[in-house]
């Protein structure tokens, strides 16, 4: 049976039922919103409170407007609009730097490439993969949300249409991540691998909706429409 601490939920439905009524913010094209936002309950689930500026970080740095690859032994990693710098962890805790060290990880196993970009047009997992699949030589691509939902995505397949998709973020582990890499590039250099495993936990849903929803409307604010998806220089050393 899930436990659930009835303080820390009543709390966050009341967070997401203010932040879905709260009126849009005009935003610049760096992602950041230019007013003050009130303080939220997000310190309080593991992640940071949001801020106008996002996260300065060591390991994670953004280097100018993404280029499309021209090499076919590459695959485009895309993380969503606050990834790492408004939100650094997933919904179960797992830190975004770790993701993303599996998921890589799982790429180069396979002698293949990962090139990381921060897409702004979208928070919506399957968009952000139609999108990355542009900037990929090889024409696929990963797209991972901040709150860990993940797909892998191919150029030409419609946004909704994929190869793989996770949308079972609380049962998808650092090894379940470092798979998906796997099969990204197995995909990439034209193999037709066994999807990757995955748990159907229904009980999740139950324990983990609330969070999800907020953590998806925290990620639609650093949302910029037209704004060019940025490259992400990555120092795990």
């Amino acid at each position: 049976m899930v436990e659930v601490n009835e303080d820390l939920l009543r709390q966050i439905v009341k967070q997401v039922i203010a932040e879905a009524q709260e009126v849009d913010r005009k935003v610049d094209f760096r992602g950041s919103e230019v007013t003050e936002k009130p303080a939220s309950t997000a310190s309080k689930i593991g992640q940071p409170e949001a801020t106008d500026a996002p996260l300065k970080l060591d390991w994670f740095k953004r280097t100018g407007i993404a280029k499309k690859g021209t090499t076919t032994d590459e695959v485009v990693i895309a993380v969503l609009p606050g990834f790492a710098e408004h939100m650094t962890e997933n919904m179960t805790g797992l830190a975004h730097k770790e993701i993303l060290r599996q998921t890589i990880a799982g790429i180069e196993e396979e002698g293949l490439k990962a090139r990381v970009i921060k897409v702004y047009r979208t928070a919506d997992v399957s968009f952000a993969g139609a999108e990355a699949d542009g900037y990929s030589g090889s024409g696929v691509a990963i797209a991972i949300q901040s709150k860990g939902t993940t797909i892998i995505h191919q150029k030409d397949l419609e946004p909704l249409s994929n190869l793989e998709l996770f949308p079972q973020a609380p049962v998808i582990t650092p090894e379940t991540y470092r798979a998906i890499g796997r099969n990204a590039a197995r995909y990439a250099k034209g193999e037709s691998p066994t999807p990757v495993p995955t748990v159907n936990d229904q009980m999740s849903r139950v324990q983990y909706q609330a969070k999800s929803a907020l953590m998806h409307i925290k990620e639609t604010k650093y949302v910029v429409i037209g704004k060019e998806p940025e490259e992400v220089e990555l120092n795990f050393s």
